[in-house]
């Protein structure tokens, strides 16, 4: 089972240059991540909490789009350009991944990649150190906004 999903990754990588793990849990928040990102685009990898997999998707497609030719902006409020809402992206140490992000470190074997972690707004638009924030996101990364 394990081979087959590791062979899925490495097509989907190969065909559309990045594979995203959904990963459903129920006592704790969901998560999606990529693998790929970092080889292909030359930019971190992405690691979105407790959003659904449709949208997790679009965010992450809309982030290769955006920054493959760039370096991605870390703990600064992104503008949304073709996104629903501002965000920012966060640096995740490895050692905070290790339980998360299983395919990536299959697909990577010792090579080292980047990862950061897109913290979106709840539904009024506040972030995780504004008043009255209510989502439930896991925040692994080192979120210090500006």
């Amino acid at each position: 089972m394990m081979e087959e999903y590791a062979s899925e990754v490495h097509r989907n990588v190969a065909k559309h240059g990045f594979h995203m793990t959904y990963v459903a849990r129920d006592d704790a928040p969901s998560f999606c991540y990529t693998t790929g990102i970092f080889r292909t685009f030359s930019i971190p990898e992405i690691f979105i909490s407790s959003l659904p997999p449709n949208l997790s998707h679009e965010l992450v497609t809309q982030y290769v789009a955006r920054f493959s030719h760039s370096t991605p902006p870390v703990n600064v409020r992104i503008g949304a350009a073709k996104e629903r809402f501002d965000y920012f992206l966060v640096p995740v140490l490895p050692n905070r991944l290790q339980n998360f992000v299983l395919a990536s470190y299959q697909f990577y074997n010792d090579e080292p990649f980047d990862c950061l972690q897109l913290i979106y707004p709840d539904t009024s638009l506040r972030f995780p150190h504004e008043d009255g924030y209510d989502y439930d996101q896991e925040i692994l990364g080192e979120y210090a906004s500006e």
